[in-house]
């Protein structure tokens, strides 16, 4: 037995009956039970429906169709990517832009996230442009960071529920510590910036957080629970989040770069962060706001 969920974005009409009953005849699929009015449902279905009937049905609606098995749902371990994931920007990019070098920058990120070139090597180039910066700026690009939509609830919920939270960026400690404690993540990794006292060095700490790293961190946290992968929910975007999504229970791509969508169990690419919510069976009378 698994379960398809449907799911809009929060507010949107695309969530239609008739697209529901659409969807629900072409996969065989059981009674729907409703998540969310007009936002999420599930279907309960035999087996693992073809990708191409759900497309069909959903006729280009602005709709994720996500397929879980129907027991264990609930994950005991999220481990998250912070920016473009539980933060709406890239923050080195945005932190870049004080010092006038953002579309320099943003282009390295960019291909780094692709998978085009190595990580750390990426890293430490956009770093060291960085050199001589204020550390103000590190402030006013906090200051401007604005959280995913979604982001309060999924991180509230699931704690609520018993899960541990972890914040694991390729990103640097000054921004996930502050996202950390907005929204509750027990653990928070990330990169280190390194200054004077007054401005950056263009150095980063080492060793560099990167996709090895970041299914490390899985790997160590879901032991230290005593947590099989199954239990475990990874989300990212780029490339260098590519080894935590492939190896946890359910693997998800929310607005990802393509070499990440291409490979990973589940895509989000129209909803929130609700989204991994209502894949994992909660309604929205269960989510917790703070």
């Amino acid at each position: 037995m698994h379960v398809l969920t449907l799911i809009a974005p929060q507010g949107s009409a695309a969530l239609t009956p008739a697209l529901i009953t659409r969807v629900a005849e072409a996969v065989h699929g059981g009674p729907p039970s409703i998540l969310s009015d007009g936002e999420a449902v599930d279907i309960p279905v035999l087996a693992i429906p073809d990708p191409a009937l759900i497309h069909a049905a959903l006729d280009a609606a602005p709709v994720d169709a996500v397929v879980t098995p129907a027991a264990g749902r609930r994950k005991r371990l999220l481990i998250a990517d912070m920016d473009s994931t539980i933060v709406t920007t890239e923050t080195l990019d945005e932190l870049a832009a004080y010092a006038g070098l953002q579309d320099r920058v943003a282009i390295i990120t960019r291909r780094s996230m692709n998978g085009e070139i190595d990580f750390a090597a990426a890293l430490r180039e956009r770093v060291g442009l960085l050199r001589g910066l204020s550390l103000d700026a590190l402030e006013q690009t906090w200051a401007a960071t604005a959280l995913m939509s979604g982001a309060v609830e999924l991180v509230a919920t699931m704690r609520a529920n018993g899960a541990t939270t972890a914040l694991v960026s390729g990103g640097f400690t000054y921004f996930t510590g502050r996202v950390a404690e907005r929204l509750g993540f027990h653990v928070h990794r990330a990169n280190t910036l390194l200054d004077d006292g007054t401005a950056l060095t263009g150095e980063v700490g080492e060793p560099i957080l990167d996709r090895a790293a970041k299914l490390d961190a899985l790997q160590e946290l879901a032991a230290g629970q005593g947590l099989d992968m199954a239990d475990c929910l990874a989300v990212g975007d780029g490339a260098n989040d590519l080894a935590m999504i492939r190896a946890a229970g359910l693997g998800v791509a929310f607005h990802a770069k393509p070499i990440v969508s291409a490979e990973a169990q589940v895509r989000i690419e129209h909803c929130g962060l609700r989204a991994l919510l209502f894949m994992q069976g909660y309604a929205t009378r269960e989510f917790v706001a703070a």
